[in-house]
C-alpha cells in the first residue's frame, strides 16, 4: 500500500486518543458525510484517506430519492479491473470512450466501480437502487455533496481504492465526523449503533 496517500499525522494521533483500534477491525472503510471523506483501514488501523462527494439531496434510502444510505453496507461486486484512468461506464460496461478530469458537459461514471449492499433495514435498498463508490470526471466538485445518491472519487483515488478492498469488504457510512467513525468503527461499538447483528 506503499502508493496510496498517508493519513495526516494530526488525525492519527486524535484517533487513537479516543479509543484503542483492535486487529482485523471491520468495516474496512468508513465516509463521513459531515467531512466529505473515506477513510481507508487496515488491521484496525487508518491507512489511507479521500475526498469524496456524497449526495446532494442528503442522506437515505428511499427509492427516487436520490440520497446517500447511511449505516453499515459491503461491496458486492467489483467493475473495472485494470481500464484505463477516465473510462466511462455506461450500464456498468465500459465503453470505448476515455474522459479527462473536468471534461466539460460531461458528468459519466468512470474509472471503476464498487456496488454495495446494504446490511441493514435503513440502507436495505442501495444495491437495486445501485448505489456505488465510482470514479468522477467531475473532480472539481469532490470534498462537497455533488452527487445524486453514490459516492463519488478522483479517478485515481477509486483505482487505489479499487485495488486495496475485495468483494465482502465491509462500508460505514456514517453522518458525522471521520475520526469518531473509525474510531467506533475500530473499537467495534458500530455493532450497537448500527443494530447489525453480532456475526457481523
Amino acid at each position: 500500500m506503499k502508493s496510496l496517500p498517508l493519513i495526516p499525522f494530526s488525525l492519527v494521533v486524535a484517533i487513537a486518543c479516543g479509543g484503542a483500534f483492535h486487529a482485523a477491525a471491520e468495516p474496512a472503510v468508513v465516509v463521513s458525510i459531515a467531512d466529505q471523506q473515506l477513510a481507508l483501514v487496515e488491521d484496525g488501523s487508518p491507512v489511507a484517506l479521500f475526498p469524496v462527494s456524497t449526495s446532494r439531496f442528503g442522506v437515505g434510502d428511499r427509492p427516487g430519492s436520490y440520497a446517500t444510505p447511511l449505516g453499515l453496507l459491503e461491496i458486492a461486486s467489483k467493475i473495472g479491473a485494470n481500464a484505463p484512468l477516465g473510462t466511462v461506464f455506461k450500464s456498468r460496461i465500459a465503453t470505448q470512450e476515455i474522459l479527462r478530469p473536468n471534461a466539460r458537459g460531461r458528468d459519466p461514471i468512470v474509472t471503476r466501480i464498487l456496488w454495495l449492499r446494504g446490511l441493514e433495514r435503513r440502507n436495505a435498498r442501495a444495491y437495486e437502487r445501485a448505489i456505488y463508490i465510482h470514479g468522477t470526471p467531475v473532480e472539481r466538485l469532490i470534498g462537497r455533496p455533488a452527487s445524486y445518491g453514490c459516492i463519488r472519487m478522483r479517478s485515481r483515488d477509486v483505482a487505489h481504492l479499487f485495488n486495496a478492498v475485495s468483494v465482502g469488504t465491509r462500508i460505514a457510512v456514517v453522518a458525522g465526523h471521520l475520526r469518531d467513525g473509525i474510531a467506533r468503527a475500530s473499537a467495534g461499538a458500530l455493532h450497537s449503533e448500527f443494530g447489525f447483528a453480532a456475526n457481523y
